[in-house]
């Protein structure tokens, strides 16, 4: 089915709003820490726990200098405590040493920082620099591959896939949208398809794995 990209993204603003991500930041230090601390949590208990944090902890120093001990404790609440104060402190060091304390907006350099990666590496520089960004997350790996924009399932190859589908000017948009399509309506275990304006436009649904 050939999919109208344009009409899809018009339509998901429709049911959500204004493109987002749900985390709580200001400037780019704080997306990167909040985007390390959102693994295996939700949103909302990050931005409870980075509410502190982010008054504690200003600069790249500041995570650099203080003992791990005292951060895994900062950031306990978010689950995985002690790998995540290690990839934390890990970036800053890297950052501060390989770019002078600036993160790169290049998302290939970006992604080569250990503990980034990819998905976070477009994230970051999608919304922290305003750069084009396909944000291939759970969400949009679900539901790339339930709409029928693509057929893969590795992260790299679906972000691939979008950017020949996408528009370059709507990658970052598109991105949200679909992520909050997923987390609200497109649920991996239970779709909505009743509430969804896209359904007609949905290889799943139209294909008759309809929950109606």
């Amino acid at each position: 089915m050939q999919k109208d990209v344009k009409s899809i993204i018009h339509d998901l603003k429709k049911m959500h709003g204004k493109p987002r991500c749900e985390l709580a930041f200001s400037n780019p230090i704080e997306l990167v820490v909040a985007t390390v601390l959102s693994a295996q949590a939700t949103d909302q208990k990050v931005n409870e726990v980075t509410r502190s944090l982010f008054a504690k902890y200003r600069t790249w120093k500041d995570y650099i200098n203080v003992p791990v001990e005292e951060l895994e404790e900062d950031i306990r609440p978010t689950g995985f405590y002690r790998n995540k104060a290690k990839a934390i402190k890990n970036i800053a060091l890297e950052i501060e040493g390989r770019f002078k304390g600036q993160i790169p907006q290049d998302i290939d350099t970006f992604a080569t920082v250990k503990g980034i990666g990819r998905k976070s590496a477009n994230l970051i520089v999608g919304l922290a620099f305003e750069k084009p960004a396909i944000i291939v997350d759970t969400h949009v790996i679900r539901l790339s591959q339930r709409i029928g924009f693509t057929k893969n399932k590795d992260p790299d190859k679906i972000e691939l896939d979008m950017r020949k589908i996408v528009p370059e000017n709507l990658w970052t948009d598109f991105s949200l949208l679909m992520t909050l399509h997923g987390r609200y309506l497109c649920k991996a275990k239970k779709p909505e398809c009743e509430r969804c304006l896209i359904r007609e436009s949905c290889d799943y649904f139209m294909g008759g794995k309809r929950d109606v």
